[in-house]
């Protein structure tokens, strides 16, 4: 095949990207180079050209079909430098804009960074307690279970300082927030006594930083029998629904009752405070609490419109990605301010294997908190960055005239978009509804690419009640979307495309009888050789030099297997 490439790309990126298209292929101009290649090479090509890749990186590939027609292939770096057929803009428009578009369209990201915010500040506050400390400590070598959580005791804290106020609005424990007003001795005091149901007494904002808190690690389930309503959909509100949540939950030691009561006093006293004397937590917990006073009325409106759900899934899942992140860095900081003598976790030096403390509990607390509004930071990203399959001509050509009634479905779709410019804000909801044989799967991903925000482009993701129909319906769209008839069209189309089931049994039986068919087919044309031995749980072969803004360095704790990857990034996910 013969192709060109063309680079768009600025500053020193250019120098990288001569090297690369230089070995392969002869160079026609100052940014343009022709060849004719393989298609192996060609997949060499490119990812070469995104191991070099940088934030100026913009290559394209075009395939010369014939003397009149090219085709894009495919665009490496910053597509916006090309349109969907792969030219070059010659002239630009400005417009003013206070914010980007992802911004705007994320109407509560500025309340879901205020809560994460002062939810990581205290998502850890119970750490300071006696028993905690004991048992991180490497000369006492206590290593028991906690007899109440540490999360729990962070809600307590809070709910003891919510009751100090005297007060049932917001707004009064949060300026004492903002102001660093910390009494601990009444603290202490007033933890003394905890409540057996201490989220019913909180107010509106308080209750969802709490939630925060109690949930950082794990769920509050209830284990026992009393309680199983609480797993049931019938909660009519945010308040009863975690007016069920009680201390019982948080028991983690409570086998030996001897145990629990010589040890569950040390849950509640704090020998060396309560970190109001560090002026780096005091500074950034002012910061936050202030911001999250301010949208005080936001807060309300979609704990009573029931938008609460959305927003807090949001930012319980910034709080636990900064919690891991910073608990996984392995050097200390040497820099740190503070002088308490509190820490929240230990590591295991690898050479002389001795346990000793890492952070400091305040240093945890800032560290996680910034780290949480990093990820929160990217929410919008993860919306428009993540790659999407394009080039799809099979789901753009007409369909065989029995299932004509897919296109008219699609060209209702453009129809219907362009007079509701609101539905590329607000989404829609489909009801595909046929016999069996109509073609229902093939639409799917038919009104899904029209559905997309340039009606031309593929991400989605298709989830079956079955395994074997997951499995299926992932051949079907290999062959159909994808052309895939062949081993090496095969394993192209595995780079767009994931499958991934819940059991590899069933995954390793239904290749198996993939092989079988294909080894009588490879064995009677005389190519046994090309017999696929694909062993893999989740069924995709995608590259994980991808194009993506998202940067990785805060995905290290999820993303830490290539399988993570695949799964992240394919476009097609059934």
């Amino acid at each position: 095949m013969m192709v060109t490439f063309v680079s768009q790309r600025e500053k020193n990126a250019l120098k990288k990207t001569r090297r690369v298209l230089d070995a392969f292929a002869n160079r026609i101009g100052d940014n343009t180079w022709q060849t004719v290649i393989t298609e192996e090479g060609l997949l060499t090509v490119k990812k070469m050209l995104r191991q070099t890749a940088s934030k100026n990186t913009a290559v394209s590939c075009h395939w010369i079909r014939s003397r009149a027609r090219s085709q894009l292939l495919w665009v490496v770096g910053k597509k916006d430098k090309f349109n969907a057929q792969g030219y070059v803009p010659v002239n630009t428009t400005r417009k003013n804009l206070l914010t980007s578009d992802s911004e705007n369209d994320w109407q509560y990201l500025p309340l879901i960074k205020a809560l994460v915010a002062v939810a990581a500040l205290l998502h850890d506050w119970g750490k300071a307690t006696k028993l905690f400390q004991d048992k991180l400590n490497p000369k006492k070598k206590v290593f028991k279970g906690d007899p109440i959580r540490h999360e729990w005791i962070s809600l307590l804290l809070l709910h003891a300082l919510v009751s100090l106020t005297k007060s049932k609005s917001d707004a009064d424990w949060l300026t004492c927030f903002s102001q660093g007003e910390i009494n601990e001795e009444q603290l202490k005091s007033k933890i003394q006594q905890p409540p057996p149901h201490p989220f019913a007494e909180l107010p509106p904002m308080a209750k969802l930083v709490a939630w925060l808190i109690v949930s950082h690690h794990r769920l509050p389930l209830p284990k026992s029998e009393n309680c199983r309503d609480y797993l049931s959909e019938h909660a009519k509100s945010l308040d009863a629904l975690l007016a069920r949540v009680s201390q019982q939950w948080s028991y983690e030691n409570r086998y030996d009752e001897a145990e629990y009561q010589q040890r569950v006093d040390d849950c509640f006293v704090f020998p060396k405070g309560l970190l109001s004397q560090s002026q780096p937590w005091i500074r950034q917990l002012k910061k936050w609490s202030k911001r999250l006073l301010d949208h005080q009325q936001t807060a309300e409106k979609i704990i009573e419109d029931g938008s609460y759900r959305v927003v807090i899934s949001h930012a319980r899942l910034c709080l636990m990605l900064g919690d891991h992140l910073f608990s996984s860095e392995k050097e200390k900081n040497l820099k740190w301010q503070g002088a308490l003598d509190l820490h929240p976790n230990t590591y295991i030096d690898p050479q002389t294997q001795q346990r000793s403390f890492k952070q400091k509990l305040d240093e945890h607390l800032v560290g996680v908190a910034q780290k949480a509004l990093d990820a929160a930071h990217l929410l919008p990203a993860f919306e428009q960055e993540l790659p999407s399959a394009g080039n799809l001509k099979r789901l753009s050509q007409a369909s065989p005239k029995d299932f004509k009634w897919q296109d008219k479905a699609i060209k209702k779709i453009h129809q219907w978009r362009k007079v509701n410019d609101e539905t590329k804000k607000y989404g829609c909801f489909v009801v595909n509804l046929a016999s069996t044989g109509c073609g229902k799967t093939f639409a799917n991903a038919k009104v899904m690419r029209a559905l997309s925000n340039d009606g031309k482009s593929l991400r989605c993701i298709l989830a079956l009640g079955l395994r074997t129909l997951t499995l299926q319906t992932g051949d079907e769209y290999r062959k159909r979307i994808f052309g895939a008839s062949n081993h090496e069209e095969k394993q192209k189309s595995k780079r767009e495309l994931a499958v991934l089931i819940g059991s590899r049994a069933v995954m390793e039986l239904h290749q198996q009888n993939i092989i079988d068919q294909e080894k009588n087919s490879y064995e009677s044309s005389g190519s046994a050789s090309k017999e696929l031995l694909l062993e893999e749980e989740l069924d995709t072969d995608f590259d994980s030099d991808i194009d993506c803004d998202i940067p990785e360095r805060m995905l290290t704790t999820i993303l830490k297997q290539e399988r993570d990857k695949q799964f992240l990034y394919a476009p097609l996910l059934t």
